[in-house]
């Protein structure tokens, strides 16, 4: 049995960066606590995060996460896809704080996947189904191509190769909200023409500071227009080692 793991000043720390994005996160702390709890055995197992203290986790991650619910774009019962979650961020904290999105984390990593999968029902979060493969996979498969009502994703690549990754994957009308650090105009039109490149286009940047920590943060939110050519998403590896309108090398957080 883990010990449930959120200190007071844990607890009081989460609350304030809530607060700070108008979030109530009371009902919800025991889960925190317990998803802390989980994350550091796991961790001790399984390598998830180079994050390990308290206060790194709780505004890094589970903060850190809430964020994309700024602007409203997740509210709502949306069938969600979580590109490169990880060791389950932000699709876990969503969970938690969202119970109406149906939440598919993607990762290419299984041990993470099966990690996320574990924690998820630990947790009784029955919105949540993960998936173990890869956004250009499943970009051009019947089954999630055009699929998807929102797709979120946290600070995983350059926005351009986002856009690519991102975009097949949503529906006419769908939402792709991506939470990155500071963004240089040079990435910032990158990706706007390689969002219009895969049917789409950025309808908001929102930059701001995270909750507490001060760190600087940018929220950008680009709407599928209408459909995806059938060449994109390009295989595996293609739009990170190659982007759309896009240097690799000036590839940044």
């Amino acid at each position: 049995m883990i010990p449930d793991a959120l200190t007071p000043a844990g607890r009081e720390l989460l609350r304030r960066g809530a607060d700070d994005l108008g979030l109530d996160v009371a009902p919800h702390e025991e889960q925190f606590a317990r998803l802390l709890a989980l994350l550091r055995a796991g961790n001790e197992r399984l390598n998830l995060t180079a994050l390990k203290t308290e206060e790194d986790i709780v505004l890094k991650h589970f903060v850190d996460s809430l964020t994309t619910l700024r602007g409203g774009h997740l509210d709502g019962e949306w069938k969600t896809l979580d590109l490169g979650t990880g060791a389950g961020f932000p699709a876990l904290p969503l969970a938690i704080l969202r119970p109406e999105l149906r939440l598919t984390p993607l990762d290419s990593i299984r041990k993470k996947i099966d990690f996320v999968r574990e924690t998820a029902a630990e947790l009784g979060l029955s919105n949540v189904t993960p998936q173990v493969g890869r956004a250009e996979t499943l970009g051009q498969s019947a089954e999630h191509r055009g699929s998807y009502d929102r797709v979120v994703a946290r600070a995983v690549a350059a926005l351009p190769v986002l856009a690519e990754l991102a975009l097949p994957l949503l529906r006419v009308g769908g939402v792709f909200v991506a939470q990155k650090g500071p963004l240089s105009e040079e990435e910032l039109d990158a990706g706007r023409r390689a969002a219009g490149e895969v049917g789409g286009r950025i309808i908001e940047v929102d930059p701001f500071t995270l909750p507490v920590s001060g760190d600087a943060r940018t929220l950008i939110v680009l709407e599928k227009q209408r459909p995806t050519p059938a060449k994109y998403p390009r295989r595996e590896g293609v739009p990170t080692h190659q982007p759309l309108f896009w240097k690799a090398k000036e590839q940044s957080r």
